[in-house]
């Protein structure tokens, strides 16, 4: 039997050059499943996407989603793309295994907590305090300095970089300081001010959110970053909400043994693959 993909619509193309088609999974003209194949929006042309793979269950377990995934990377190879990003559910093992057979790697993860009901106490001379606002005008030109950096140090073209980190903070961040559900926070220990974290209250039943938290250069290596996740999990827990998202790069080791040993679990990765 030959399993190939067949377009169920036309080339969708942007006037920014962005393409993106949905494809049935076919085997033998028959119908198994459906896929969508795009560009990405940030890092451009040159970068596509695999989007919601799936093969019916009756058909799981033949093969069908590795030819359908080496197919989808056939188009992209096609409209000229060097490069493929997918992600995949922590809890999709099969897609997870395919995903590391066809040489897939991991870029970042999301990663999630369900909170008790009682906050955490801070250690001996921590305290957390909101920033003010000539802290937030210092802290917002490097938060999105530094945020468009992460992404360049991954393959994102300078200028996209740049407007992803402006756009994303901007959005999530229209009345700066004063942002509903936004919780922008100093750590202080002995009186200095040792690392800030931004927090935001989503809707109840999407818990909250830690957008950025950071240790002073001059103040790492003494367990301020977990103060700060314990500061993060106070806010969140007066806030109402009984869990704490993230996102974390796969090169930032110490965060993420940091996160996993505060019982944070992995709920997505985002994944790439360079199409030789």
């Amino acid at each position: 039997m030959t399993t190939t993909i067949r377009p169920t619509e036309p080339l969708q193309q942007g006037a920014d050059g962005a393409k993106s088609r949905t494809y049935d999974v076919c085997v033998n003209s028959r119908r198994v499943g459906h896929v969508k194949i795009a560009t990405d929006v940030w890092f451009g042309a040159a970068v596509g996407r695999i989007e919601g793979l799936t093969i019916d269950r009756p058909d799981r377990g033949r093969g069908r989603g590795t030819v359908a995934a080496l197919a989808a990377e056939e188009v992209l190879r096609g409209w000229g793309c060097g490069q493929v990003r997918v992600t995949v559910p922590a809890e999709a093992d099969a897609a997870l295994r395919m995903a590391s057979a066809l040489g897939y790697q991991e870029r970042s993860r999301n990663m999630v907590k369900q909170l008790p009901p009682t906050a955490p106490e801070l250690p001996a001379g921590a305290v957390g305090r909101p920033m003010d606002g000539d802290e937030f005008e210092r802290w917002d030109v490097e938060a999105v300095r530094s945020y468009a950096r992460s992404w360049t140090e991954r393959g994102m073209p300078e200028a996209e970089a740049r407007a992803k980190s402006e756009t994303e903070h901007r959005s999530l961040l229209p009345d700066g300081l004063a942002t509903a559900g936004t919780r922008l926070m100093v750590l202080e220990d002995g009186g200095s001010a040792v690392g800030h974290l931004w927090v935001a209250l989503r809707e109840p039943r999407d818990g909250a959110y830690v957008y950025d938290v950071e240790v002073a250069e001059e103040h790492r290596g003494r367990g301020h970053g977990r103060s700060l996740m314990l500061l993060a999990e106070r806010v969140a827990v007066a806030g109402g909400r009984d869990t704490l998202g993230l996102h974390v790069f796969a090169g930032n080791t110490p965060a993420l043994r940091l996160y996993e040993s505060l019982g944070y679990r992995s709920t997505q990765y985002h994944q790439f693959k360079d199409l030789l």
